[in-house]
């Protein structure tokens, strides 16, 4: 395991932020690290990083307790913190030539800033000031000082804040690519993020993790009891007709006979639509339901 979590608490005074979580992060593996305001990633992120300690527990990255030698962890780890503190008077080159020689990785630094202003599409505003960037071009500064140091750890704290759609897919690629010879630990609140790009998610709420799977198996953790359809007639029919159909709780119209039902029932509604347009001699023109994605698990978790 890259990062090894074990028994991990943490209490500001009386408050307790982390109850005695426990996972791991393997080797290539990018993992969405993902809850609510409040329930602990980012102070999750700052123990694994060594910028605070734990109250309790133990964690180590590449083998190395954070807390016994913590320089030897940072050298192992590249961290985007949420607010991305920057130095505004500085240029981008400098900064990340300042940040470069911390590390004295023994690669020309030059090769080194040349390279991360390519990898993270820098080169359009290299010789500006940070303070004269955008809030995007700002972030790909942040990751920039992320990779410089080419760290086996990647630990991203909403990576992607502020970035226009099209920033977002290349930084997306960027951390995908980063990924396959990396271990990248991601948090966000974007769910189509964490379903674009991670291996595996770990959700946790009040300070407890209340779901650690593979993306494939992390629907398994919803209730299939709420069904959300949308069926198209032929013509015309009644909202209070259509909410009489056993289980459904509502229907609404929301196009020219084209309704939305929402139903709650472990078994699949569509037959019994069918009967219905049977019965009121209407013909089925399209009939979707929608599948339950990220958010529906996120929500059930964490309300």
């Amino acid at each position: 395991m890259s990062i090894v979590v074990e028994g991990v608490s943490k209490y500001y005074g009386e408050q307790k932020a982390l109850d005695n979580i426990s996972f791991g992060v393997r080797t290539g593996e990018i993992v969405g690290f993902i809850g609510p305001n409040g329930a602990g990633k980012s102070t999750m992120m700052k123990i694994i990083t060594g910028f605070i300690t734990a109250s309790s527990g133990n964690v180590s990255v590449n083998g190395i307790p954070v807390e016994g030698d913590n320089l030897e962890v940072k050298k192992q780890i590249g961290y985007l913190p949420e607010n991305n503190p920057l130095y505004p008077e500085m240029y981008i080159r400098e900064y990340l030539g300042f940040v470069a020689s911390i590390y004295k990785s023994g690669i020309p630094l030059k090769k080194q800033i040349d390279n991360i202003i390519d990898l993270t599409g820098l080169a359009p505003e290299q010789n500006k000031k940070i303070g004269s960037l955008s809030k995007g071009y700002r972030q790909r500064v942040g990751l920039a000082q992320a990779l410089i140091h080419n760290p086996a750890v990647l630990i991203l704290d909403e990576a992607t804040t502020g970035l226009d759609p099209n920033q977002i897919i290349e930084i997306r690629n960027l951390i995908k690519e980063a990924g396959k010879e990396k271990t990248v630990m991601l948090s966000t609140h974007i769910m189509q993020e964490v379903e674009a790009i991670c291996d595996r998610v770990i959700i946790i709420d009040k300070g407890i993790i209340v779901a650690d799977e593979e993306k494939s198996n992390i629907y398994s953790k919803i209730k299939h009891s709420k069904q959300i359809i949308q069926v198209e007639f032929d013509k015309d029919t009644l909202d209070s007709s259509l909410s009489e159909i056993t289980n459904v709780k509502s229907a609404r119209r929301i196009r020219n006979y084209v309704w939305l039902i929402e139903a709650e029932s472990e078994e699949d509604i569509r037959p019994l639509l069918f009967n219905y347009a049977v019965k009121n001699n209407l013909t089925v023109l399209s009939l979707n339901k929608q599948e339950s994605n990220l958010e529906d698990v996120f929500r059930q978790l964490t309300n």
